[in-house]
C-alpha cells in the first residue's frame, strides 16, 4: 500500500495547474448516458473515481476511446448492453449512484447497488428516490440494489414540482439529468447551487436540454424528446485550488494556481485573507503569498452548503488554525463524522478538543513528524498539509484515499519545492486500531 514520506520545512514557490473537478467529472460521465450521440469531455481528472466510472461506463456498454490523461475523451453511450451497476464496481464510491437518474430517463429501467465510499457520515439515497418517485417511477430496495422502472404504459418520466428535505449536490445532479428526458417543466426547489452543478447543467445545455437557474436554489427544466452529443471542459476543481492555497499558506511561499476559479472559492479566500494570506485572483488562476505559520492568524468557521463554507475545505483549514496564533474553533454542520483526521493531527503535535461537531483547537502547535494514517479523502489532504509544515519526517500511510481525489499530488507538490515522495510498503506502519 503507497504512502507519502514528507520531510517538513521546506516553502512552496512557482506554478501547478489544477485539474478537473472530480465532483464535476463524476456526473458529466454519468450524463452521457443520456444521448445516443458521441460526448467529448475536456480536462477529465486522472483520479481513483474516475477510474471506477470509466469501468463502470464500459460495463454498461458504453464504448469510451482515449485514456486518462489524454486531451478528451469520447463517450458513445448509443447501444448500451446493461442497465446495472453493480456492487463490485460500485462499492467504493458513493458517485455510482449518479447513473440512476440517466439510466431510468432513457431506458425507463435502472439497477443500481446501494454505493460506498469515505465513512464520513450518513449520505443517503432517499432523496433522490423521493425525486424520481414524484415524477411517476416505480422503486423499490432490495438485496442491496435500488430498482427503478416506468410503470406498464408510461413512457417516459413526468414533470414535477420535486423539494428535498436537506440540499444534496448528487441528490440534485440525479435528478436534474433525469428531468432532461422527463415529460412537461421539472422544478427542483431547495437545489444544491455547488459551481459542479451549475457545470453539468452547462453541458446539458450543450446537449439540447432546457434549464434555467442552475446556480440558485430553484431550477426549472424543461423536458426534451432526446439530447445531443456535446464538446465540454470539466471545470476546475476549487477544492484541489482550495487545498493548495491552504499548503502554501501553512508551509509560506509564493505559488500560482493556473486554471483555478477565485469566485468558486470566495468563502475559503474571505477566510485565507482574514488570516494573513495574500490572494489574488488572476485571468486564468490564483496567486498566493504567505510568510508561513509564523504569520497566520486563527479563524473560525462553520461548514455550509455553497456558497458557504465547503464541508470538503474542513480538514485542511483546520491544519492551517492548529499552526496559526490564537484559538479557533471549527463547527461541521454537514456530516457527522469528519473529524477522523482529528487524532492524527494530535499525533503530529496539535492541540484540538472536540465537543460534538465543534472542535475548539489552540493554535501555534509546533508539529513533529511522525507515522499518520489517512481516514478519508480531505484528512489525507490535511496530513499532507501538515507534513508540510512539522519538524522532521511524517508519513502519511493509506494514501489511496488521496489518490481518489487529487491528480499526482505529491508531483505538483515536488515541483513548487516540497520535500516529498511516494513509497510502497516498505516503509514501516503504525498498527491499527479498532
Amino acid at each position: 500500500m503507497d504512502k507519502l514520506v514528507i520531510q517538513g520545512g521546506k516553502p512552496l514557490h512557482g506554478q501547478v495547474a489544477i485539474a478537473g473537478a472530480k465532483n464535476a467529472a463524476l456526473p458529466e460521465l454519468c450524463a452521457a448516458l443520456l444521448s445516443d450521440q458521441p460526448v467529448r469531455l475536456r480536462n477529465v481528472p486522472k483520479l481513483q473515481d474516475v477510474r471506477t466510472m470509466l469501468k463502470l461506463l464500459r460495463h454498461m456498454g458504453v464504448q469510451v476511446s482515449g485514456e486518462l490523461g489524454d486531451q478528451a475523451l469520447v463517450f458513445d453511450a448509443g447501444r448500451l448492453t446493461h442497465i446495472e451497476a453493480p456492487y463490485d464496481l460500485v462499492k467504493t464510491m458513493r458517485a455510482s449512484i449518479l447513473v440512476l437518474g440517466p439510466l431510468l430517463a432513457r431506458f425507463g429501467h435502472a439497477r443500481v447497488s446501494l454505493p460506498g465510499g469515505c465513512a464520513i457520515g450518513s449520505r443517503p439515497v432517499d432523496q433522490h428516490i423521493k425525486g424520481l418517485k414524484a415524477m411517476g417511477a416505480e422503486i423499490r430496495v432490495e438485496h442491496g440494489y435500488i430498482d427503478a422502472r416506468l410503470p406498464e404504459g408510461m413512457a417516459r418520466l413526468q414533470g414535477a414540482r420535486i423539494s428535498t428535505d436537506m440540499v444534496t449536490v448528487t441528490g440534485t445532479e440525479n435528478l436534474l439529468m433525469a428531468a432532461c428526458l422527463a415529460d412537461g417543466e421539472t422544478v427542483l426547489e431547495n437545489a444544491a447551487q455547488e459551481p459542479e452543478v451549475t457545470d453539468l447543467a452547462e453541458m446539458l445545455i450543450g446537449m439540447g436540454a432546457q434549464i434555467e437557474g442552475h446556480g440558485t436554489s430553484r431550477i426549472r427544466v424543461q423536458g426534451v424528446e432526446r439530447l445531443q452529443g456535446v464538446d465540454h471542459a470539466v471545470v476546475a476543481d476549487r477544492i484541489e485550488a482550495g487545498t493548495f492555497l491552504c499548503a502554501v499558506a501553512c508551509a509560506g511561499g509564493e505559488a500560482t494556481l493556473a486554471h483555478a476559479r477565485a469566485d468558486h472559492l470566495d468563502a475559503v479566500i474571505d477566510k485565507l485573507r482574514d488570516a494573513g494570506v495574500a490572494v489574488e485572483a488572476l485571468e486564468g488562476g490564483i496567486r498566493v503569498r504567505s510568510a508561513g505559520a509564523a504569520g497566520l492568524r486563527a479563524q473560525g468557521f462553520r461548514t455550509t452548503e455553497y456558497p458557504g463554507f465547503p464541508t470538503d475545505m474542513q480538514a485542511q483549514f483546520m491544519t492551517l488554525n492548529v499552526v496559526a496564533q490564537g484559538a479557533s474553533t471549527v463547527t461541521e454542520t454537514i456530516f457527522e463524522n469528519r473529524f477522523m483526521h482529528v487524532q492524527e493531527l494530535q499525533r503530529l503535535g496539535a492541540a484540538i478538543h472536540i465537543d460534538g461537531r465543534t472542535a475548539m483547537i489552540e493554535g501555534q502547535s509546533k508539529l513533529s513528524g511522525a507515522t499518520v494514517m489517512a481516514t478519508d479523502l480531505r484528512a489525507s489532504a490535511s496530513l499532507v498539509i501538515a507534513g508540510l509544515v512539522a519538524e522532521g519526517e511524517t508519513v502519511v500511510d493509506r494514501i489511496y484515499h488521496l489518490d481518489r481525489g487529487y491528480d499526482r499530488m505529491e508531483d505538483k507538490l515536488r515541483a513548487l519545492g516540497a520535500q516529498i515522495k511516494r513509497v510502497g510498503a516498505s516503509v514501516p506502519q503504525r498498527e491499527e486500531t479498532t
